[in-house]
């Protein structure tokens, strides 16, 4: 068990204090609950350089300073609730206290009223992979010959590697996980000319992640199985040769989103996206359908859009969806083009829709650390890197085979097992 420090404006927090409790337990972490004086409140919030009217707050920002105390904690749970203004300048303030005078790893974790159980788990069982794993996390080169792949909600992925070089690659929707990867890992295998026969001779190790990556994991008897953000963080910096300093991961996939900020190569921080379909590549699944386009062509289509690459509608006004919700915005893709409004106006607004809502939901509550690494299936849409990059003013770096990070991280990393 690894000692995390929940650090949150109440200990028995929205009365779901059990439920971090019974997950924490499951993934190996024990939850410990830093304390400070009353007196010595005001004075820690002057340590840390801000002091806002809610009292509970106040006593936040002081368990985080109290935190820098106890060397038995590994990492730190920051908990605020979901779209509570005040809640999140203090964690965004309290976390960057922290990593200015640590290197532990931090998570952040908005409540909402019905929080779900695989959201928790998801995040803190990538905390005790940042404390427990991190001599393996520091693996900057993949060698010998290994497979690895990342089973994700709507895509498959399965690389080859062997010495630093990924020398085979399969990639197909998940319908049926096991047969999906089982594709995969044939596909990688037969580009990397090793037969399936051979492979158990051939291959050293197997590693596996993803949302599947339980199941698959046994089915293939895979030598290692972790979870997705310390291996998107270490596969971004593989594919970017980004393996000094600080660098920002942004990976948009099938389902779900991950913002991580890294450093050399490892994740430090990081939150992740999901309450709405919107801000995934299944919502640039159905706008591709509906503009009667292959997804793979759909950000070029937008790139056409007009301005300099941004849709008009009316006078002078770029064309929007009225809705982040995937369902309100497909209908609104809908009326637009009954209206009249051009396809690639609409593929720009779905382009559009997809990072500012990554930006609002996740950016906005981290400072973004250049370079900026864009990874997974949606870096492949040209159109969302051209809004990325227009909403946060940098250049973003979509690497070669992006879309294979996970797959590339497990299999550097099971190299070192």
């Amino acid at each position: 068990m690894v000692k995390v420090a929940q650090i949150s404006c109440g200990t028995e927090y929205s009365g779901i204090q059990w439920l971090f409790n019974e997950v924490a337990a499951r993934v190996g972490i024990e939850l410990v609950y830093p304390e400070m004086e009353l007196s010595k409140v005001k004075e820690a919030c002057r340590e840390v350089g801000l002091e806002v009217e809610s009292p509970s707050l106040n006593m936040m920002i002081a368990r985080a300073v109290s935190m820098l105390d106890d060397p038995t904690v590994k990492g730190a749970l920051l908990l605020t609730c979901f779209k509570c203004a005040e809640g999140t300048i203090v964690k965004d303030t309290v976390r960057r206290f922290l990593q200015e005078r640590t290197d532990l790893p931090i998570i952040s974790y908005s409540n909402v009223e019905k929080p779900k159980e695989k959201e928790i788990y998801s995040r803190l069982e990538a905390l005790q992979t940042l404390i427990s794993r991190k001599s393996l996390l520091m693996r900057e080169k993949q060698e010998g010959t290994t497979v690895g792949v990342d089973s994700g909600s709507s895509t498959t992925k399965a690389v080859v590697m062997r010495d630093d070089e990924i020398v085979g690659r399969g990639w197909l929707p998940t319908t049926d996980p096991l047969k999906s990867a089982d594709a995969a890992v044939q596909a990688a295998l037969k580009e990397a000319g090793i037969s399936v026969s051979n492979a158990k001779s051939e291959v050293e190790a197997v590693g596996v992640t993803g949302h599947g990556r339980e199941l698959v994991g046994e089915h293939l008897n895979a030598d290692l199985s972790l979870e997705e953000v310390s291996v998107v963080s270490k596969g971004a910096a593989l594919l970017s040769g980004r393996h000094k300093g600080d660098a920002t991961v942004i990976d948009i996939g099938g389902m779900n989103n991950k913002l991580i900020l890294m450093r050399d190569g490892i994740a430090n921080t990081f939150n992740l996206g999901g309450i709405c379909g919107g801000s995934s590549g299944r919502f640039l699944e159905v706008t591709s359908h509906r503009l009667d386009v292959d997804i793979s062509e759909l950000g070029k289509l937008a790139m056409k859009s007009e301005s300099e690459g941004r849709a008009k509608k009316g006078k002078g006004e770029k064309f929007e969806l009225q809705s982040y919700c995937m369902v309100f915005g497909i209908q609104s893709l809908v009326v637009a083009l009954a209206s009249g409004v051009k396809r690639e106006d609409v593929a720009a607004a779905a382009c559009r829709s997809v990072a500012e809502q990554v930006y609002e939901n996740q950016i906005q509550e981290m400072e973004i650390r250049p370079p900026v690494i864009f990874v997974g299936g949606v870096s492949l849409v040209e159109g969302v890197k051209r809004e990325f990059e227009d909403l946060l003013g940098v250049e973003i770096l979509v690497p070669p085979n992006s879309q294979h990070a996970g797959a590339v991280g497990i299999a550097t990393i099971v190299s070192g097992v």
